[in-house]
């Protein structure tokens, strides 16, 4: 290989203070919010870059193993931040990421939270019937007990149910009125 071209080979795997600032600021976010943080990292190396990059661009300038990178990829690409695309000449499979910030954010809020509030509303619903069932009992300190957790257990699942339908609203419409959570959180 010529030096010519290995310099221009060189300089255009390695990645500027920019992109790693940018690339280790959002994987520390993404850790924090309970993802990988190498998703975070290799996300914004593509979100920043302009043109679509193969893999290798993205092991060497994060420096992190084949592996990680392939795999990491791949959850990228299920969530739908990161996709494949086929540029013709091109040696390797190359990869761009989503830049519709909006539309990432919706289908997380879609996929996992919502998800994680309809689990939570199933898991309140069986305690409040097993609460149910212990207010029959007749031992009134039993009884006394069940009534404050179905009391409780109520009010878990209308604030569930209000998050539900926040989390629907964001997805929806982008728009959301905070007035009737604090009306809910004000009677507590």
């Amino acid at each position: 290989m010529s030096p010519k071209r290995s310099a221009a080979n060189r300089t255009e795997r390695e990645l500027w203070p920019s992109e790693v600032v940018v690339a280790e600021a959002v994987g520390r976010l993404m850790a924090f919010w309970g993802f990988k943080r190498n998703m975070g990292r290799v996300w914004s190396v593509l979100y920043l870059s302009d043109r679509p990059l193969a893999a290798r661009h993205l092991k060497e300038g994060l420096g992190a193993s084949v592996g990680t990178v392939s795999m990491t990829l791949t959850e990228l690409q299920r969530w739908g931040v990161v996709r494949q695309v086929w540029q013709k000449g091109a040696r390797s499979r190359l990869y761009e990421a989503e830049t519709d910030l909006w539309k990432m954010i919706t289908r997380v809020l879609r996929e996992r939270e919502r998800t994680e509030v309809e689990l939570a509303l199933q898991e309140f619903d069986g305690a409040l019937e097993h609460a149910r069932q212990r207010s029959k009992s007749r031992d009134p300190a039993e009884r006394a007990r069940a009534k404050v957790q179905q009391q409780r257990i109520t009010a878990l699942i209308k604030l569930a149910r209000f998050g539900r339908s926040l989390l629907d609203a964001v997805v929806t419409t982008g728009r959301v009125d905070l007035s009737p959570l604090a009306r809910f959180l004000r009677k507590r």
